[in-house]
């Protein structure tokens, strides 16, 4: 399982995506309620989060990095001042991310794939 399907099976299973640009297909924005559960499922999982962005009406608004927090990626402390600090200062803002699965759970991740069709 590479990075991709991880991300879209597991962590973006059964949100929505609001991004319908054809020329920036590559970027998953999802509303603040969803977005709240990618970061619940990122925690969960241990996933690094090294960026946070803002969209309003297709448009870029605002970015958060880890290294603002002087925070590692994977620790949830950052994303979740930066997603509260986000939605208490504007409301109706849809949000996307920059992640990275490590290669550990994605290692683990198809081992039980594997033990799973095995059985």
């Amino acid at each position: 399982m590479q990075q991709t399907e991880f991300l879209n099976n597991i962590v973006f299973k059964d949100l929505k995506n609001l991004n319908k640009d054809p020329k920036k297909k590559e970027i998953i924005y999802f509303s603040e309620e969803d977005f709240q559960i990618v970061l619940e499922r990122a925690e969960h999982y241990g996933i690094s989060i090294y960026s946070i962005e803002t969209w309003k009406n297709k448009k870029s608004q605002a970015i958060s990095v880890n290294e603002d927090f002087r925070k590692k990626a994977t620790d949830p402390r950052w994303y979740k001042k930066a997603f509260l600090t986000f939605k208490t200062t504007e409301k109706k803002l849809n949000y996307s991310a920059t992640y990275k699965v490590s290669n550990k759970l994605l290692a683990r991740e198809n081992l039980s794939k594997i033990n799973v069709n095995d059985k």
